[in-house]
């Protein structure tokens, strides 16, 4: 169990890889987005006079639209750094309370597991599960947004 638990924090390092390509791609999503939503509005040439302020109105909504998914998601974007230190913490607690089982399983291989050595394996899982929580609401949170960002960005391909 000790070397159990000491072997799965090691994991608490590859749970970054949960959430950072979705990050990664939320990132890309906006930016593609505001890219896409720039050549409309600099690419009126083609319209007919009549059509331009109901074009530029068009193009005015999608940049509200935009701006609001922003908005809405600025706060995940503040704490969404804060939540990859998190991991990292609990990655180095992990670390420390799996080289002190490991340390404890060397020591007292075969006897009986002491309440102390009992409470850091509890300890141990903790953090492991603690670190695949917040990397797995992370990627999920990422995911709601670029969602919402790829229906504007179907949205301003079918209206402009």
């Amino acid at each position: 169990m000790i070397q159990l638990s000491a072997g799965l924090n090691v994991a608490i390092l590859s749970f970054v890889d949960i959430s950072l390509p979705a990050i990664k791609e939320r990132r890309r999503v906006f930016a593609k987005a505001r890219q896409e939503l720039e050549l409309h509005r600099s690419g009126t040439d083609h319209q007919h006079p009549d059509d331009a302020e109901e074009y530029a109105a068009a193009v005015q909504e999608m940049d509200r639209k935009l701006f609001l998914l922003w908005q809405e998601s600025s706060t995940f974007i503040r704490e969404e750094e804060s939540l990859i230190r998190s991991t990292g913490v609990l990655g180095v607690f992990g670390a420390v309370l799996s080289l002190g089982l490991l340390w404890y399983s060397a020591e007292h291989y075969g006897g009986v597991i002491s309440l102390m050595g009992r409470v850091l394996i509890i300890l141990s899982f903790c953090s492991l599960l603690g670190a695949f929580l917040i990397n797995f609401m992370t990627a999920s949170q990422a995911g709601v947004f670029t969602k919402k960002c790829n229906s504007i960005r179907e949205e301003m391909h079918k209206r402009l």
